[in-house]
């Protein structure tokens, strides 16, 4: 089996297919201060536009793909036959929103965050070693480790309620991985409490984009294609 492509990650984000136990844990990526947190914040939310900064140690960004182990994988790996959940996460997270709460469509300014590819962690540290080395048809992470995200578009709705100012939207923009930038679109659900803003943004998309895969090691393992990838922030203004 070839070191370099026996394992998958990506940007926020890659899930390799590595060497895991049947069942990968989510612990690792237990919420830090997701949708409907109240965590710092108190009082009224904030009116007009505002810039708010990500708070790494109450933030963090999570991947999950499907390895799937075949027979051969039993007595060469120690590993039953079958679909898995690889998870894998980091609280290296930087990056600011700044926007309107109560108009979040209008762009004015800049809303981008970046990941530190090379400090995710899994179950497994063999895992995260080849997440870090991956070559495949690119640069490793340790030689570009970020992912970035810079948004060019922003949609969705505001609501005032009783905890807050509820806000559901689209976050459209640019998405660079080992100096492959391809457009994805963030699904964000976040609460604005005060002067905090805490939430969740999630997208998928295929580890091919960014010139990562087909991983398939017959007759071993594969990993699928698709990969999740979900950022729970909390963000405070400035």
């Amino acid at each position: 089996m070839n070191t370099g492509r026996a394992v998958i990650a990506a940007p926020l984000i890659l899930l390799l297919a590595g060497c895991g136990p049947r069942q990968a844990s989510d612990s690792s990526a237990a919420p830090a201060g997701g949708t409907g947190s109240a965590a710092a914040g108190s009082g009224a939310p904030l009116e007009g536009p505002h810039t708010f900064v990500i708070v790494p140690a109450e933030s963090r960004a999570s991947y999950r793909a499907t390895e799937e182990f075949f027979p051969a994988a039993l007595s060469r790996l120690g590993i039953e036959a079958g679909k898995a959940r690889a998870v894998g996460s980091t609280q290296a997270i930087e990056g600011r929103f700044q926007l309107d709460p109560g108009r979040p469509t209008v762009l004015l300014g800049e809303n981008a965050f970046s990941v530190r590819l090379n400090t995710l962690k899994s179950d497994q540290g063999k895992r995260d070693d080849y997440i870090r080395q991956i070559r495949d048809d690119g640069p490793s992470f340790d030689m570009y480790p970020l992912a970035a995200f810079k948004a060019t578009a922003i949609d969705g709705s505001s609501t005032s309620s009783g905890s807050g100012r509820e806000l559901s939207l689209k976050l459209t923009g640019d998405f660079t991985v080992r100096e492959i930038t391809k457009r994805v679109v963030f699904d964000v659900k976040a609460l604005l409490h005060g002067d905090t803003l805490a939430g969740t943004a999630s997208t998928h998309f295929l580890l091919s984009d960014f010139g990562i895969g087909p991983i398939d090691f017959p007759p071993l393992l594969a990993v699928a294609d698709p990969i999740d990838i979900e950022v729970q922030f909390t963000a405070r203004a400035q």
